[in-house]
């Protein structure tokens, strides 16, 4: 995995783009992510079923991976087990 990498999920709809980030095996609905599409669906793992939402970019706790979500499906993202959340996105200065 290097940045440009486009993931499809395993399980759903799901498709991120690599933004940041190396040599890490990132998961969708507790299964692994790959280049390519599976020619079969696998089984959606209920504790990874909260979904992802198009054009969000999602990050690990320390922000050493970041993937933005071209694509939303069902399944959440996560790395070893760990759930991905939401980049907060940076307030704009005032303009006073």
């Amino acid at each position: 995995m290097k940045p440009g990498t486009k993931l499809k999920s395993a399980v759903c709809d799901t498709e991120v783009m690599v933004i940041k980030g190396t040599n890490i095996a990132v998961d969708c609905g507790g299964k692994p992510m790959s280049d390519t599409a599976p020619a079969a669906r696998a089984d959606l793992d209920a504790a990874f079923a909260e979904g992802t939402k198009m054009g969000k970019r999602y990050v690990n706790a320390d922000s050493t991976v970041e993937l933005l979500c071209v694509k939303a499906g069902k399944g959440s993202l996560s790395i070893g087990g760990t759930p991905l959340q939401i980049k907060d996105s940076k307030p704009l200065p005032s303009s006073d």
